[in-house]
C-alpha cells in the first residue's frame, strides 16, 4: 500500500502515560522509527511535544481514550501541522502480541498509509460551551430524579397527591408537602393550601392526604426539596454563564431559533456539540451520520436490508429527537406533516428520528447559507403531487366506498 505521509507519530494514550512513536522516512525510502514512553503531567507532556518536534513530525495521530485523550490533545493543538483524534474502532490492531509500543507503532502506520481519518474536535470556546451545557444537562436530569424520589417517598407514606393533581412538584404541592414536613398532618387544612385550578379539587385533595406520613418521610423530603432548590440555582448559574458566552454566536443562534421545534436551550445545545462553522461537514448528509440521525446501510452480495442509526453525538442526539417530538406537534408545518406520514407507516420512535434528521440537515444549510427558516407548511407534500392524478385517486377512493363522482375542472 501507497504511504501517503513520511512523517507521523502515533499516541497510545493512556491515564498516566502516553507511548509515542516516531515512523519518518529517510531519502534513501527507509523509514527510521523511534519509540519513547511520556508521563501525562505538563511537563512530560511539554517533553513529549520537544521530542516530536525534534524528529520534524508532520502528522500526530492518537486514540480517543476515555477523557485521557484531553490534556494530550489540549499540549499539542496548534503545534504541528495535522493533529488527529482518531475513533479506537477504527485504528484496532491486529490480533497478536499486544502491547504500548506496538499499538502506537500501529496507529503511525495506518496513519502514514491514510487507512483512518480524524474525528471532528471543535475549537476550543465551542468545547468550553459544550462542557457547561453537557453539565447542565445532567443537573436538569438529576433534578427530574430528585422529582421523581419525592413522589416515591410520598406513595410510600400513602399520600396520593399525583392522582389529583397534575404533578407532584408545583406551586400547591410544594406548600402542601412543606406543612407535612413542619408536621402538619390534618388533610382540610392541606386541602386548603391548593391554588388555582386545584381549588376545584380540595375535597379530593383532602382524600388524598389521608395517608401515614411519619417523622422519617419528612426528613427524606425536607432532603429532597433541599437538593431540587440547590439543582435550580445551579442550573441557573449556569444557563447565565452559557448565555454570555452565545454572544459571539448570536447570529448562528438566532438562524437556529427560526427552525420549528428549536427551542433556545436546544440552539444552544447545538452551537455547542457542532459548531457554527459548518465547512467542517462536506454535506448535510455528513453532519447527520456525525449526529447519529441517520440510517446506516449493510449491503452484501447485492442485497441491502434496513439498519438502524449509527452511534454519534449522544447529546446532540438527544436535544434533536426533543426538537422532532415539539416540531411534531406543531400544526399546520412541515415537520408535523413529515412525522404523521411516517409514524403511519413506521411508528413514532423513527418518525422522531426521521423528522431530527431533517430538522438537522436544515440547520446545515441554514448556516451554510446565513438565511432563516422558511416553513414550506404542512401542505408541502400534497402540492408535490400532480393535481389531476392525485384527482383521479381520490375519485377511485370514494367510488370503492359505494358512491358516484363526477369531476369538473375549474377554470383558473
Amino acid at each position: 500500500m501507497k504511504q501517503i505521509r513520511d512523517k507521523v507519530a502515533g499516541l497510545d494514550v493512556h491515564r498516566d502515560t502516553v507511548v509515542a512513536c516516531c515512523r519518518v522516512g529517510q531519502p534513501d525510502r527507509s523509514i527510521d522509527v523511534t519509540k519513547q514512553s511520556f508521563a501525562t503531567t505538563a511537563k512530560g507532556l511539554a517533553e513529549l511535544a520537544a521530542w516530536l518536534t525534534e524528529a520534524q513530525v508532520i502528522t500526530v495521530a492518537m486514540e480517543a481514550t476515555g477523557v485521557y485523550w484531553k490534556p494530550v490533545y489540549y499540549a499539542l493543538e496548534g503545534l504541528f501541522d495535522e493533529l488527529w483524534l482518531c475513533n479506537a474502532q477504527h485504528v484496532k490492531n491486529v490480533p497478536g502480541r499486544k502491547t504500548d509500543l506496538s499499538d502506537a507503532e500501529w496507529l503511525a502506520d495506518v496513519a502514514s498509509h491514510g487507512m483512518v481519518r480524524p474525528s471532528f474536535v471543535p475549537p476550543p470556546d465551542i468545547r468550553e460551551l459544550r462542557e457547561l451545557t453537557r453539565y447542565r444537562k445532567t443537573q436538569v436530569d438529576a433534578r427530574a430524579q430528585e422529582i421523581q424520589r419525592l413522589e416515591k417517598v410520598l406513595q410510600d407514606a400513602g399520600i396520593k397527591l399525583t392522582s389529583v393533581a397534575s404533578t407532584v412538584w408545583s406551586a400547591s404541592s410544594r406548600l402542601m408537602i412543606e406543612a407535612m414536613i413542619d408536621g402538619e398532618r390534618d388533610p382540610k387544612v392541606l386541602g386548603q393550601m391548593a391554588k388555582g385550578r386545584l381549588r376545584a379539587k380540595i375535597s379530593q385533595l383532602e382524600e388524598a392526604f389521608s395517608g401515614h406520613f411519619g417523622s422519617h418521610h419528612a426528613l427524606v423530603c425536607r432532603q429532597v426539596i433541599d437538593h431540587i432548590d440547590f439543582l435550580d440555582q445551579s442550573i441557573a448559574t449556569l444557563t447565565t454563564e452559557i448565555t454570555e458566552r452565545l454572544c459571539p454566536f448570536e447570529a448562528a443562534f438566532t438562524i437556529l431559533c427560526s427552525i420549528t421545534g428549536v427551542s433556545r436551550t436546544t440552539a444552544e445545545v447545538m452551537i455547542a456539540e457542532m459548531g457554527t462553522d459548518m465547512t467542517r461537514f462536506p454535506t448535510a448528509g455528513h453532519l447527520c451520520a456525525w449526529a447519529g440521525v441517520a440510517p446506516a446501510s449493510h449491503e452484501s452480495a447485492g442485497k441491502r436490508r434496513p439498519v438502524g442509526t449509527m452511534k454519534g453525538s449522544t447529546w446532540l442526539q438527544r436535544a434533536l429527537i426533543e426538537s422532532a417530538r415539539a416540531a411534531a406537534r406543531t400544526k399546520g408545518s412541515y415537520f408535523s406533516a413529515q412525522y404523521g406520514r411516517i409514524a403511519r407507516r413506521r411508528g413514532p420512535n423513527k418518525a422522531s428520528v426521521a423528522v431530527a434528521h431533517s430538522i438537522l440537515a436544515v440547520a446545515w444549510h441554514l448556516l451554510t447559507n446565513g438565511s432563516l427558516y422558511d416553513d414550506p407548511g404542512a401542505q408541502y407534500f400534497e402540492l408535490r403531487h400532480d393535481p389531476a392524478i392525485e384527482a383521479k385517486r381520490l375519485q377511485r377512493k370514494i367510488e370503492s366506498l359505494g358512491y358516484q363522482v363526477t369531476m369538473t375542472e375549474i377554470a383558473a
